[in-house]
């Protein structure tokens, strides 16, 4: 029982999202259609981030990386702002899930020549709400805005001038909220005499670039499954070690509680009656109970005003810690370090997220109305 409490306490959302999964299981009984639930390619893009980026930490990319951002910075608040620009612009591109997962060990690593838990936590914090920003901005940020935008047809025109407002605020508060981060000094690393490996590097980032390509359906998702193996297989077993499971097992748990729930009858009848005219408070406040992407597959069943879908699922990626599952990676990747402080990073995920909720949601239920 003492083991079973420990990884309670160190796994609780994957402890919660498995209960959750059981749970339903019992309303509605495992049958074919569960294989339909997990987002594979979601799950393969994952582990091979996990593998491309351990392996490019490994051979000192990040150590060459963190070196050169801390002497363009100088101090926390400088520092603190750079990455949340980083994480912003990246997440355009490369989904905000991969922004997270290649950008917050290299906080982390930064970090670990800085004695300064809260703010650390408070930067992490901030890339993982400027990741959930930069990320609505392009069809390709995240996954709903992949799927909203083939679902209802949307142009590019349509979409920008649907997300740019809400993104540009969102921005300018995370912005904002670099000034409670201190003007203490930080210091470069000393450079050391290790070369870092061209082949290796080569390698890693080769499987890197396949992901990114496999974001964009350029390449099936199994290309740069074989790839991230095959390239720990021949360069670095180890990295296989890397990857963090508790995370895949974590989404996997979160696919079956989604996947039954949305066969429930009484639930479909319900969203089909309080939608209609709702879709962007009803959206967000979805997306605080089952996440952003499983409401967006969701509520699209019941509505044809896609853009407020659009504005209502990404809006509602604030707020709790699975109202997006990039927070949650965040999350996960921090908790794994010596120095976490789950209950302390809680409390401010909590208080960040809720007043970008507040304010985001609140000013587009405004314009709504005008």
């Amino acid at each position: 029982m003492e083991k079973v409490w420990k990884f309670i306490k160190a796994q609780p959302v994957l402890v919660i999202a498995f209960i959750l999964a059981v749970a339903t299981m019992f309303i509605v009984p495992p049958d074919k259609e569960y294989m339909g639930y997990c987002n594979r390619t979601v799950l393969i893009e994952l582990f091979a981030l996990m593998a491309a980026v351990a392996g490019l930490r490994s051979i000192g990319i990040f150590d060459a990386a963190t070196r050169f951002i801390l002497q363009k910075t100088g101090n926390i608040r400088k520092l603190g702002a750079v990455m949340i620009l980083i994480c912003f612009f990246s997440a355009m591109l490369v989904t905000n899930d991969v922004a997270l997962i290649t950008f917050v060990p290299m906080t982390m690593l930064i970090y670990s020549g800085i004695d300064d838990d809260r703010s650390l936590i408070l930067t992490i914090v901030l890339e993982s709400a400027a990741a959930n920003l930069g990320s609505m901005m392009t069809p390709v940020g995240n996954p709903q805005n992949l799927f909203l935008y083939d679902k209802y047809g949307l142009t590019a025109m349509t979409f920008i001038r649907t997300m740019l407002p809400v993104g540009a605020l969102g921005l300018a508060l995370v912005l904002l909220m670099t000034l409670f981060l201190p003007k203490d000094k930080c210091e470069a690393p000393k450079r050391t005499d290790k070369k870092i490996p061209v082949i290796k590097t080569a390698v890693y980032f080769g499987v890197f670039l396949l992901c990114i390509a496999a974001v964009f359906r350029l390449v099936p998702d199994w290309v740069c499954l074989i790839a991230a193996i095959a390239a720990a297989l021949i360069c670095d077993v180890k990295l296989l070690l890397k990857v963090d499971y508790i995370l895949l097992a974590t989404f996997l748990c979160f696919f079956v509680f989604v996947g039954n729930i949305a066969r429930v009858g009484a639930v479909s009848d319900f969203f089909s009656n309080i939608l209609t005219g709702r879709e962007l408070i009803v959206s967000a406040l979805l997306s605080q109970l089952i996440s952003n992407v499983p409401a967006a597959v969701m509520l699209a069943e019941f509505t044809g005003n896609g853009t407020q879908l659009l504005l209502g699922v990404d809006i509602g990626g604030f707020g709790t810690i699975i109202a997006s599952m990039a927070s949650l990676i965040a999350f996960q990747i921090y908790r794994g370090s010596e120095r976490a402080h789950t209950g302390r990073y809680m409390k401010v995920f909590t208080l960040v997220n809720i007043t970008l909720l507040v304010i985001l949601l609140g000013t587009q239920l405004l314009i709504a109305h005008i």
